[in-house]
């Protein structure tokens, strides 16, 4: 720090301190800090400007215009003495400066014959480097001028700071994705843990129901049955925070039996009844038989608020009612209410009752139990059918809650149930990769029921084991298993066996994104545990169909632009709403120029239109491009280039598609 060779600044460990700060040290080039510098020369009128930064040994040129190199060494600088002034420090003759009229960069080098610096002092008042205008002749600079170079100074500091301000949020914004990532990897295990016993619950009470039972015993599996359903939905409830919050809930438009839905309800929560409490529901005599939305969601907002009603009402009565509000040719408006003779809500606690965690009192949860996460949700799940909650309260005389929903009008007769089989498909052979034991019970039970056979593998390695020595029509891919877990064993299936074989997935997670990722790696059909028995035969007929095997669909990997949205969901939607619109158009050019042996333009296109397939990750058509580009360079097409042509062509028909169903 000693050295003769040039001036110390008397804070110089802390002037070092706060450059290394900022990272910015051999760096590569910035296009903030290059039109920094372009703006100094051209205010100025020089040939010469620069910015940089003085370390220990060097000046190092972060943007340089007229200089030709990265760095000198600090004792040949002008700017080892700027740093050590608080303002600009401006020489018009180097020639008549006893400290620079000698120097080798005077007299030769850049022939430096006028000199303007500014500090590029940090907020906390440390000289870190310079900002400087040079030129070959003498020069002495306006007020205007002087003005402009101190704001661009204080312009390159704040650039400064703002990417210090970026990588701690960068920092930040990683610890916070790993909280979310440890966040979804505990939703997905409870998920699959809860949801796995319930998977066998539900599935050997359809079974039990398939027998010939006497009515009260059919009565007590619907009981069984309504329950179940219904638990599931309840366990939903933490599962469908996660979604809601990433905007991924999505709201279903099917034809539903109404009443039969209302009256399942009923008779679900009729046995939590206290005893010196009334029950009633009332439907409205001109209420609509089918309609068109989501059962399972008004499933779950009316199980919440009649299991709410019925917890806190210990005497009087709970009613839930449904009136025809208005009609027309497509919807029906219907007002759904639950009213109680309960606890009720104290009046300053009406506006926090629907926050996430939230109850009336703090002695509640100790009363009566709960999470304090049903009234959040059921908020936001008729939020999502366009719909508002409201409250009625009085405390110690009861509450109503009630909403408004618009269902659309369904324009058939609810048809009977199809009796279950698999009959239209032959004897089919099927490979099931499980490792629950009860799952495996319940699927092979079904699969009889199908009329199909069923071998059972207890891990992916086990699965490929039977695989590879036996004939399947179908595999039935649990995903989380031992030694190969379902995308591991898929993706070898796929890659190293190179088998095509149909694959559907039965799981047990249900986080938004699994879906896709299990198309992704190679599956063809996605049915969630607990399964039904009719949407699991619809699937393996669906992937079984010639169909469905002519027109085997595409997988789009998106992990790079996921990478690349961090978690922006509108970001991704906007990248894939860009294609859609661009590429389409983009491949019907590409195909007319190459009918019209417009080489030019087929290699543009081809050229431009690569970035976006590589962005997708379809790496068959970026190849397509890159030869049907090279031919045109060559200017000379081949019967290749017209089969890429082709190939090509079907291939984003495919991907479009695909973008659109997603």
């Amino acid at each position: 720090m000693n050295n003769p060779d040039f001036p110390i600044p008397a804070n110089e460990l802390e002037r070092l301190a706060a450059l290394k700060r900022y990272n910015i040290l051999d760096t590569l080039p910035d296009n903030a800090f290059d039109d920094a510098t372009k703006l100094v020369s051209y205010i100025c009128g020089v040939p010469i400007a620069h910015i940089s930064f003085i370390d220990e040994s060097r000046q190092w040129f972060k943007s340089e215009i007229g200089i030709g190199v990265s760095e000198v060494p600090r004792e040949i600088t002008f700017c080892r003495y700027t740093i050590l002034d608080t303002k600009m420090v401006e020489i018009t003759d180097t020639f008549k400066n006893e400290r620079f009229k000698d120097d080798p960069n005077v007299t030769g080098g850049f022939n430096v014959r006028f000199y303007a610096g500014v500090p590029l002092t940090t907020p906390d008042g440390y000289n870190i480097g310079t900002l400087c205008a040079v030129d070959h002749v003498t020069k002495e600079l306006n007020e205007n001028q002087k003005n402009a170079l101190s704001i661009i100074a204080k312009h390159v500091i704040s650039q400064l700071e703002l990417g210090t301000k970026n990588i701690e949020l960068a920092a930040q914004k990683k610890i916070a994705e790993r909280a979310v990532l440890a966040k979804d990897s505990f939703l997905a295990n409870m998920s699959h843990e809860i949801r796995t016993p319930l998977n066998a619950i539900i599935g050997f009470t359809d079974l039990l129901a398939q027998t010939n039972l006497d009515e009260t015993q059919r009565d007590y599996i619907n009981s069984v049955q309504i329950a179940g359903e219904n638990l599931l939905l309840i366990v939903n409830d933490i599962l469908d925070l996660s979604k809601i919050e990433s905007g991924n809930l999505t709201i279903e438009t099917v034809p539903f039996n109404l009443k039969s839905t209302l009256k399942h309800v009923y008779d679900l929560l009729k046995i939590k009844v206290p005893k010196d409490v009334e029950f009633n529901l009332f439907l409205d005599a001109d209420m609509p038989e089918i309609v068109i939305g989501d059962q399972g969601r008004l499933n779950q907002i009316l199980v919440n608020l009649i299991g709410n009603a019925l917890k806190f009402t210990q005497e009087g009565d709970v009613t839930v009612s449904v009136k025809m509000m208005d009609e027309t040719e497509s919807h029906y408006s219907l007002k759904f209410s639950v009213k109680d003779t309960g606890i009720g809500i104290p009046p300053k606690k009406l506006k926090t009752i629907f926050d996430r965690f939230t109850q009336a009192e703090d002695s509640t949860t100790r009363k009566f139990g709960g999470t304090g996460l049903g009234l959040n949700i059921v908020k936001q799940l008729i939020e999502l059918q366009n719909a508002e909650i409201n409250v009625k309260s009085q405390e110690g005389r009861g509450s109503e809650f009630f909403f408004v929903i618009n269902y659309k009008k369904a324009d058939f007769t609810e048809a009977e149930d199809e009796e279950l089989t698999g009959e239209s498909l032959g004897r089919l052979k099927i490979l099931l990769c499980e490792d629950n034991v009860l799952n495996q019970k319940l699927v092979k039970s079904v699969m009889q029921n199908f009329g199909f056979d069923l071998d059972i593998a207890e891990n992916g390695e086990e699965g490929i084991g039977l695989l590879s020595k036996n004939e399947y029509d179908l595999v039935l891919m649990d995903l989380q298993m031992p030694v190969k877990d379902g995308y591991q064993t898929t993706e070898y299936i796929r890659n190293e066996m190179k088998s095509t074989i149909p694959i559907i997935a039965m799981t047990a997670h249900s986080l938004m994104g699994e879906q896709e990722k299990c198309y992704n790696v190679g599956m063809d059909g996605y049915v969630p545990k607990p399964f039904k028995q009719p949407v699991l035969l619809e699937a393996i007929k669906t992937v079984l169909s010639p169909e469905y095997k002519n027109s085997r669909k595409r997988r789009v990997n998106l992990s790079f632009i996921d990478e690349m949205a961090c978690g922006d969901l509108s970001f991704r939607q906007d990248m894939i709403n860009l294609f859609l619109e661009k590429i389409p158009a983009e491949e019907a050019q590409l195909e007319e120029a190459f009918k019209n042996t417009d080489y030019l333009k087929v290699k543009n296109l081809a050229h431009n239109m690569r970035s976006s397939m590589d962005m997708f990750l379809l790496d068959d058509l970026s190849s397509c491009l890159a030869i049907i580009e090279e031919e045109a360079r060559l200017e000379n097409f081949t019967s290749e280039a017209a089969d890429r042509i082709d190939i090509f062509h079907c291939g984003i028909i495919e991907v479009v598609k695909y973008l659109k169903e997603l």
